[in-house]
C-alpha cells in the first residue's frame, strides 16, 4: 500500500524491530501511514532483521520491499 513508513509508533518510541534482531512471524516491524490512517506492517515470516530496504518517514509505494528477513 502506498504511504509514508514509520519504524517506529512515535518519535520518543523504540523501534518496532532492529537491524539484526530475531523476529517472529506476526511481529509488528513498522507502520505505513494512508490518510492519517496507520495500518501495521507484520512479518510473514521469522527470521532476523537483515536490514531495512527505506528509511523511516519515507513515502513507499504498493509491494515495494521494506525490510529484508534472513530465515
Amino acid at each position: 500500500m502506498p504511504g509514508i513508513f514509520y519504524r517506529r509508533p512515535d518519535p520518543n518510541s523504540e523501534p518496532f524491530a532492529e537491524e539484526g534482531g530475531a523476529i517472529t512471524a506476526g511481529d509488528v516491524i513498522g507502520m505505513i501511514e494512508i490518510m492519517k490512517s496507520f495500518h501495521e506492517i507484520r512479518a510473514d515470516v521469522p527470521g532476523t532483521v537483515g536490514r531495512f530496504l527505506v528509511e523511516n518517514e519515507a513515502a513507499v509505494e504498493t509491494d515495494q520491499p521494506l525490510v529484508e528477513i534472513i530465515e
